[in-house]
């Protein structure tokens, strides 16, 4: 009988005295990594550019074809589209959720002109049930160069995301501590 190997966990920490900039821990490997430009908190709001504090475990992955994700992995990756969205509007009945653009209410697109969603890991922060201003669209994304801070999300670089697919799959956990 063969015993499955349990996920690696992913811890990421603010860096000392740049709660913007963080470090991720891998497997005994360190990466650097943009937090959101608030810090870290244990009270998430829509709009207030903090990453969550806590566990999120890693749901699936969007790629940008032609730019990603560049090496098989165990999690499910579908392919961004030039009309896929992600809704981040409180008061809409699909809030925190992918959708279909044109689209009514407030979102954000997937496909950016500043590459940052190429290859894009969705966390579940606030996905079942959605709780209405709690916090959406936070994922695990490509950084900015120099590691600008981020919305709330959690970003690498280009390298360190292929080294994280090499080893994420259902049931991956990300914690984000102080």
């Amino acid at each position: 009988m063969r015993i499955a190997a349990r996920p690696l966990p992913i811890v990421v920490r603010p860096r000392p005295g740049r709660p913007a900039e963080g470090l991720l821990w891998l497997d005994g490997q360190v990466f650097p990594c943009a937090l959101g430009a608030g810090g870290i908190t244990a009270f998430k709001r829509e709009g207030d550019g903090a990453t969550p504090l806590g566990a999120m475990r890693v749901l699936w992955g969007y790629y940008r074809p032609g730019r990603g994700p560049g090496r098989p992995s165990r999690l499910a990756f579908w392919r961004e589209t030039s009309d896929l969205g992600w809704c981040d509007a409180p008061g809409d009945r699909n809030y925190n959720r992918p959708v279909r653009l044109p689209y009514r209410a407030s979102h954000e697109r997937m496909q950016r002109p500043d590459h940052l969603y190429d290859m894009c890991i969705v966390l579940d922060w606030n996905m079942r049930p959605a709780i209405r201003g709690r916090g959406s669209a936070i994922f695990l994304h490509l950084a900015r160069p120099g590691y600008r801070p981020t919305e709330g999300c959690v970003a690498v670089s280009r390298r360190t995301m292929l080294r994280l697919l090499q080893v994420l799959r259902p049931g991956s956990v990300l914690r984000v501590c102080r």
